[in-house]
């Protein structure tokens, strides 16, 4: 999402001369692209066609959560990051807290607090509609979220709604901080080339991890899910005391926001589903999905490279990283700081940094530093994992409550090495990660994602050919699996479709402003 991204956001939506979709021969996918003659799409429900499949107009909201200003520090958090408020755009932050279940398979017994964001257009009317936004669980908090695509979206979106970030269990307010810092740099560091010892040793320090946690959460250990974000959702919009929810979820928070639809069809508003994960599938098919998507991810963030010129990796970048990651796996790096790059930290820095393209010139950098003898750049990636506010623990949590699945030393081993052949770069790193859950606690079996009632307006979901954390055949699949939805596919690269691309923009404007679902199986162009 950077400045390449707002500038398409800016200067086309902005303007409204973004083109609608031309659609292709019915004998293929559709194709959505830039026309010159194309319609914009519709700024307010009112302007929407009379549709049989018309979404439901947008609701005021009369929020019960008790917000205080945090416009400051918000703004200044994701200009650091790279989101800068465009020029001519005064934005609002207020921060607030949603009291939910602690376990909703137990309702009232226990309660905790998540984070809520509301950002918006600096003049919005207090009851302006909201567009939930809720992130993935391994990209930190969706109040920050929320907070980048304040600046990234168009003005008609804001014009439209107040973006609220609702914050993933493990995040934000909710911070999950119970792994032995020791334990969790070592499940990182594991080398791609561990032996037999080694994974038993990993194992224990999976176990570290859980005893740890479950010392600090007992029985809560399992509440970090996906399916309570979705009791979480419905919980929102009762404070927002709405009828209605319009949601736009990415990663597995999209998955979070279709279970939830499936679970309460009378309070979907507009809802848009970016990359949902497919928790369907069954460990480690669900992995090695992945795996083979990171790959794909990697040679898009090479090819990127190269054709920037001047690439910092060389003529071979996937050679270049070989190199590195081996290296390293000889003789770790010791920054001035007296942290420590080991080959498996290296791999993850890498995985940190491939979900988002506008980081890829700096990656780039890190990486061909790294083969220098600096690890500094690297370090930097690995800190939104391992450092204070990381991600790990609470991403780790929610994929081990996702899957019923456990495996031993041995099958991983096995999955090590075929995987390293078949997946060269990150194969065997991803295949020892699944030891980190082997000590973890089963959690209660959630139903799988089901096919939308009749009652449920149908939904867009989108889905990016090379997402490291979301395969696009799983977004396919989830789509499938609901039914009442319209596919789109966007031939790019990164985590999410939305808004990163022209064609991706007009389409979900379509859906959130004008009230219409784009046609199923259109095919946005990179």
């Amino acid at each position: 999402m950077g400045v390449f991204w707002r500038s398409v956001v800016l200067g086309v939506v902005g303007v409204l001369v973004l083109a609608g979709c031309a659609l292709g021969p019915s004998q293929r996918p559709p194709v959505a692209v830039r026309g010159a003659a194309a319609a914009a799409p519709a700024t307010s429900a009112a302007a929407a066609p009379a549709d049989p499949n018309a979404l439901p107009a947008p609701e005021p909201q009369n929020p019960l959560i008790e917000y205080s200003d945090c416009t400051a520090d918000t703004l200044e958090t994701v200009g650091a990051a790279g989101f800068p408020v465009p020029a001519g755009r005064v934005l609002s932050a207020s921060c607030g807290q949603l009291e939910v279940d602690s376990d909703p398979l137990r309702p009232a017994a226990r309660t905790t607090r998540i984070g809520v964001l509301r950002v918006s257009a600096a003049d919005a009317p207090r009851n302006r509609p909201a567009l939930v936004v809720v992130g993935d669980s391994a990209a930190g908090g969706s109040a920050r979220l929320a907070a980048r695509l304040a600046t990234l979206v168009s003005d008609p979106v804001l014009a439209t709604y107040q973006l609220v970030g609702l914050d993933r269990r493990g995040s934000g307010a909710d911070l999950l901080d119970c792994a032995p810092p020791e334990s969790r740099t070592a499940l990182t560091d594991t080398p791609p080339a561990a032996d037999a010892v080694m994974l038993d040793g990993v194992l224990e320090d999976a176990r570290a991890v859980v005893q740890d946690c479950y010392l600090l959460l007992d029985s809560d250990i399992g509440t970090y899910r996906t399916a309570a974000t979705a009791a979480d959702l419905e919980t929102l919009r009762t404070q927002l005391r709405v009828t209605r929810l319009n949601v736009l979820g990415l990663g597995d928070g999209a998955t979070a926001a279709a279970e939830w639809a499936a679970a309460h069809p009378r309070s979907v508003g507009r809802l848009v589903l970016d990359s949902p994960v497919d928790l369907a599938s069954a460990e480690p098919d669900r992995t090695e999905a992945r795996t083979a998507a990171v790959e794909a991810t990697f040679d898009a963030f090479a090819a990127a490279c190269l054709a920037r010129g001047n690439c910092p990796l060389g003529p071979d970048p996937r050679g270049a990283v070989t190199a590195v990651v081996g290296g390293l796996g000889q003789r770790p790096l010791a920054s001035a700081d007296g942290d420590r790059l080991t080959a498996g930290g290296a791999l993850a820095a890498v995985r940190a940094g491939l979900p988002e393209p506008a980081r890829w010139p700096a990656l780039a950098a890190g990486l061909a530093a790294a083969g220098a003898g600096d690890p500094s750049g690297l370090i930097t990636f690995l800190a939104s994992v391992l450092g204070p506010g990381g991600t790990f623990d609470g991403a780790l949590a929610t994929a081990c409550n996702d899957s019923a699945q456990r495996l031993a030393p041995p099958q991983v081993a096995q999955l090590a090495q075929r995987w390293g052949t078949r997946y060269p770069l990150f194969g065997a790193a991803a295949a020892h990660g699944l030891l980190s859950c082997g000590p973890w606690p089963t959690a209660p079996s959630d139903p799988p994602i089901v096919a939308l009632p009749p009652e449920t307006p149908p939904v867009l979901v989108l889905g990016t050919a090379a997402d490291p954390r979301a395969p696009l055949t799983g977004a396919q699949r989830v789509a499938q699996l609901l039914g009442r939805s319209a596919f789109v596919s966007w031939q790019g690269a990164g985590q999410g479709a939305y808004p990163r691309n022209a064609c991706v923009i007009a389409l979900v404007e379509q859906t959130v402003i004008g009230g219409t679902l784009p046609r199923d199986g259109t095919v946005c162009p990179a």
